[in-house]
Formats: C-alpha cells, structure tokens, sequence
C-alpha cells in the first residue's frame, strides 16, 4: 500500500492525459462529424464518400486505426508524436460515430415543420440552423454522452504505442511493484467515475436545456 502511495502524482497525472486526450478527440470528432453532416447532406457525391468513411471506420477495430496513423504516416513523411498519432486517430474515429448521432437526430424532426418553414419562406440554411439544431441537440445529448463515454474508453488503447495515459501508468506501476489486484481495481474505479461524471453532466445539461425551452 505505501508503494502504491509513492506512484499516486504519476497516477494522478496519467488521468490528466487520459482526459485530455478524450476531451480534444471528442471535442474535434463531434465538430467534424457535425460539419461533414450538415455540409454532405445535400451532396450526394460527397454523402456517399463519408458513407463509405463511415462503414469502414466503424466495421474496424481503432486499434487497427491507430496502428495505420502511428506506424503508416511516417513511411510518407508524416511524422507524429504517439500523443498527437492518438488525437489525430480518435478524432477521426469518433467523427465517424458522432455524425451518425447527428444525422439519426436531424431524422428525427418531423417533415412537416420543414414544410411548414418552406410555406413561410424560410431558407433551407435558417430551418436547419433555427429550426433542427435545436431540437436535434436535444434528442442527441444522451446519445452524445455514450459516444463521449466510448471515446474515453477507448484513449485506453494509446497504452499500445506508450502514451502514458491511465492504461499504460498502471501497468509500469504494477512491474515496479508486483501489486496487480489494488492498481487494476484503481483503474476501473477510476474509468467508473469518468464515465458517471459525463453521465451526470449530460443530465444536468438536458436539465438545463428543458428549462430554457
């Protein structure tokens, strides 16, 4: 117990990467999967290529990904940090699941608001921006905080190529002190409390959102 006490800063800190990573991953993949949504919906050549991105992306395994993006980008002379290989690869992971959120939410608006905006002559741009986003960010919040959940489970993955995130910390700690029950039980309480501090938040935000609208 004392041994493991000497390594909580480094554990301390693996966590820190561990939500940093998450945050800017599902940070750009949900902007990138909502920009590619609304700007691919009305173009079909481009709908099609990112229908494509997104079968391939979510009938592969991210490790398999990530692999691609660490180990495959420097033989063109790319060359990226195994932080930045990370980002670079949940981003465009997530941003495959995110604009799959976003377009099932926009699905769920009825058709005859739309008709109802075209008869007022609301402009296609003013009935999305206006009329759908609103509601579909609503229906989507909890659907945002699974992907959101996911993507912090899955940064686990970076242990792979030494990102000393949460993963890999607990296993130098566990060699270093041959202690394998207490760091393991450490490492899913705290995946635990990551993923009901995004649920509790997702709830307050949908509180929040139902008493202004």
């Amino acid at each position: 117990m004392k041994d493991l006490l000497l390594y909580l800063p480094d554990y301390l800190r693996a966590m820190g990467i561990t939500l940093w990573l998450s945050a800017c991953s599902a940070l750009l993949g949900g902007l990138l999967g909502f920009a590619v949504h609304a700007l691919c919906r009305r173009r079909r050549a481009a709908y099609a290529l990112w229908r494509a991105y997104v079968w391939l992306i979510r009938g592969t395994p991210y490790l398999a990904q990530l692999a691609v993006i660490y180990f495959g980008l420097p033989s063109v002379g790319i060359m990226l940090s195994a932080t930045g290989a990370t980002i670079l690869s949940l981003t465009l992971y997530s941003a495959a699941y995110f604009s799959e959120i976003f377009r099932s939410s926009w699905q769920s608006i009825t058709r005859g608001q739309l008709e109802a905006a075209e008869v007022h002559a609301i402009s296609r741009w003013q009935s999305f921006w206006h009329i759908q986003t609103p509601q579909a960010v609503r229906f989507s919040l909890p659907l945002l905080g699974n992907q959101l959940i996911l993507t912090i489970k899955e940064s686990a993955v970076a242990s792979v190529i030494t990102v000393p995130e949460l993963t890999m910390t607990t296993g130098q700690i566990v060699a270093n002190t041959y202690t394998y029950v207490l760091p393991y039980a450490l490492l899913i309480l705290s995946y635990w409390l990551l993923a009901q501090a995004v649920s509790l938040g997702i709830r307050l935000l949908g509180r929040w959102q139902t008493s202004q609208g």
